[in-house]
């Protein structure tokens, strides 16, 4: 799957790009009717809730699949994407066999 990573107002250190793309290569196994994926990146004001945002988009035929989390740190905020896109992709698949 094709996957484009966007950071907004800041440069995403190497770690965590590799990071956001292993977690999005074992997705791959899950999504294999997926076309392509975004994960954009970016900083928030609010720090209660954490200010740092992640957002996945899967692209699907016929049907695209955007979760956005918030967390302290961008790898708990993907791990938490990674878990609502799956179960998300589950609903999905479950659609269309039906």
């Amino acid at each position: 799957m094709n996957v484009q990573i966007q950071s907004v107002k800041f440069d995403a250190d190497k770690r965590l790009i590799e990071f956001i793309q292993k977690k999005m290569d074992r997705l791959d196994r899950v999504a294999e009717r997926a076309s392509g994926a975004e994960v954009v990146l970016r900083l928030d004001h609010d720090q209660e809730k954490g200010n740092k945002v992640v957002v996945v988009m899967i692209h699907m035929p016929g049907d695209d699949i955007r979760v956005e989390e918030r967390a302290r740190s961008f790898e708990e905020a993907v791990d938490n994407a990674m878990d609502v896109v799956k179960r998300q992709i589950e609903k999905a698949k479950a659609r269309y066999e039906n």
